[in-house]
């Protein structure tokens, strides 16, 4: 149900949208599970960098892999993402959205560049990443695992922060209806933060788990 706004939320300039749905106080299995969980359903996002005498610039990119908070993408060499990078490497951002249920996902990281010969292309690569290339004929440039142009862009998460919707779509209008009609404030999900202490450890954890 939607929540009342207090007049001390507006006297200390809170903003009450992110205050009542402000869910933080929970554990960090659950937290980074969540977070796994929609960034996992949603596959592609928005990758951002700064561009010199731009401003941020942002892309759509399918996420090739993800290990535990830190996610690789395949990329062509040739782009100019990798300039961006090279000068702004910790200025690197991912956005993901569900727009069927206002999930959404927000990281902050540092974005880190490898060479073709890194192993990890040959196991994220398929076919269908050869039609964002095209083959070339020279015997080189090919589209496959070792045609040079082929890089990885592993972003390194600093900060993350995420909502998770917790109603239906008809929930969600019923929620902003009776905030309309009551003067309350419609409280939909849950809003989450992870900062760089809690990230290195759930990158700790997964590391662990792995080897």
């Amino acid at each position: 149900m939607p929540e009342q706004l207090t007049a001390q939320e507006v006297n200390s300039k809170t903003d009450p949208s992110v205050a009542k749905q402000w869910d933080n106080d929970v554990s960090a299995e659950k937290k980074f599970g969540d977070f796994y969980a929609i960034a996992d359903k949603l596959k592609i996002g928005l990758l951002g960098t700064l561009r010199e005498g731009t401003g941020p610039v942002h892309r759509s990119m399918a996420v090739a892999k993800r290990t535990g908070p830190d996610f690789l993408f395949l990329a062509n060499a040739h782009s100019q993402k990798f300039n961006d990078i090279e000068k702004h490497p910790e200025a690197v951002t991912i956005t993901f959205q569900n727009s069927s249920n206002q999930d959404w996902v927000s990281i902050t990281g540092k974005a880190v560049t490898t060479s073709n010969e890194d192993p990890r292309i040959k196991e994220i690569w398929s076919r269908g990443t050869s039609a964002w290339f095209g083959d070339l004929g020279d015997g080189v440039h090919t589209g496959k695992p070792e045609d040079p142009r082929m890089k990885l862009i592993e972003i390194q998460s600093k900060y993350i922060s995420y909502f998770k919707a917790e109603v239906s779509a008809l929930g969600f209008g019923k929620e902003v209806i009776g905030a309309i009609v009551t003067g309350g404030v419609a409280n939909t999900g849950a809003l989450r933060e992870m900062k760089e202490d809690e990230i290195k450890q759930a990158r700790s954890s997964d590391s662990s788990m792995s080897s």
